[in-house]
């Protein structure tokens, strides 16, 4: 299945040559590592991934939208259900007890959150029987431990999910910066003497790429992450602006108290308009315009390399009060210097929000920003999009970890 789609507003985009986002591996050496990585992940493969179906109880294994392995598994019992969401490997051990479980034995480990959710190898009744890790049976454990690394992506979800192609203008594509040969005419020519028999009097226009140094990561893979953000208190913007016009609205405190009321209509007075001292869409909207002022933009666009963060810039969510869902968006292999790149898409929580091409519509980035991402963009980046809160179980020694349920 291949997704597309395309809108003017992005065509900036395709313009710098831009990028952003999406999934796959972040080799990174922890102090709580002790395996040693067997794993590679070069440019020219498409990154891995693995998908969890907590219904099905079977997990995928992926290399870019091709399916390479699948076993069953057992998740979470009740009450020790295991958690859907985007996770990533965070530490690897071949030999592994359990600190919470009676030092229960945990071959082949693979840990999804540091409060204990992991990939380990268990009994398999034919249900969900663990206290929320995921069993596999040995041979599949062992050979997943042979072709994983840490930072490779692990979306569980209650149903079966799929990748899918994606493309879309505001999915970046790898910056390869250009220049511009000027024209050589026959008024060039006949300025210079020297170039008469040289060159013929052909018009010559090109644009050829400029040598760019490598990128030092370009085998770690980025994981960045957008997120609505609170929006300011009106009443505080307000009276900032207010006070910032000489109208003494009093202490930026959220509160239309008696000075807030009183700054009010000493300004509607002075712009004609009624004077009530109430806050209108149409008063905010005059003070706004009167006081130069912008809406900020609603949301946060993160970016983390090596389980650390490295950037971040505002976004624009559109229609933000609608659903976002989640969605985990991966560019496959490149090389430095190649002009394009694919991209896969995972909605982690079905079609809740809309689909993965409905909220890439909705998403909104300054120009500065596409153009520094695209820049940062290496082979097996991701991209989630969602309204949930990734705060709770991501830290030091994480990638972003969004819990759906």
């Amino acid at each position: 299945m291949n997704l597309r789609r395309s809108t003017p507003a992005r065509a900036l985009a395709g313009l710098v040559g831009a990028a952003i986002l999406s999934v796959a591996a972040a080799s990174v050496a922890t102090a709580r590592d002790t395996a040693p990585e067997t794993a590679e992940n070069p440019a020219n493969e498409a990154p891995l991934h693995m998908l969890v179906s907590l219904d099905e109880q079977q997990i995928q294994v992926y290399r870019g939208t091709d399916l390479i392995e699948t076993s069953p598994i057992s998740s979470g019992k009740r009450g020790h259900s295991t958690p859907t969401g985007v996770f990533s490997i965070l530490e690897k051990r071949r030999k592994h007890f359990s600190n919470l479980y009676d030092n229960a034995p945990m071959p082949f480990m693979q840990r999804l959150t540091w409060s204990g959710i992991a990939l380990h190898v268990g009994k398999l009744p034919g249900y969900p029987a663990s206290h929320g890790c995921i069993r596999m049976p040995r041979p599949f454990a062992k050979s997943l431990y042979s072709m994983t690394e840490r930072g490779m992506h692990v979306v569980v979800t209650r149903g079966q999910a799929q990748p899918v192609s994606v493309r879309h203008d505001i999915l970046p594509q790898p910056f390869v910066p250009e220049t511009t040969l000027a024209s050589l005419s026959s008024e060039t020519i006949a300025a210079d003497p020297a170039l008469r028999g040289a060159i013929q009097e052909t018009p010559l226009q090109a644009s050829l790429p400029v040598a760019q140094p490598d990128n030092p990561h370009f085998d770690r893979p980025l994981r960045m992450i957008i997120t609505p953000q609170k929006a300011p208190n009106k009443i505080m913007v307000l009276q900032r602006l207010l006070n910032q016009m000489g109208y003494k609205a009093g202490p930026v405190d959220g509160v239309a108290g008696r000075k807030t009321r009183a700054a009010i209509s000493l300004y509607q007075e002075g712009a004609d308009l009624p004077v009530t001292g109430n806050i209108t869409k149409g008063l905010e909207a005059r003070i706004y315009a009167d006081a130069g002022y912008e809406k900020p933009q609603n949301a946060i666009l993160r970016i983390r390399r090596k389980f650390r963060d490295v950037y971040s810039a505002p976004v624009t969510v559109r229609n933000i009060e609608r659903e976002i869902g989640t969605h985990v968006f991966t560019a496959l292999e490149f090389e430095q210097g190649d002009k394009s790149v694919e991209w896969i898409a995972v909605s982690a929580e079905g079609e809740r929000g809309g689909s993965s091409l409905d909220i890439l519509d909705r998403i909104d980035m300054p120009e500065k920003v596409v153009l520094e991402v695209s820049k940062m963009l290496t082979p097996g980046t991701s991209l989630t999009i969602t309204d949930r809160s990734f705060k709770r179980n991501t830290g030091l020694g994480t990638d972003f970890v969004v819990i759906t349920r």
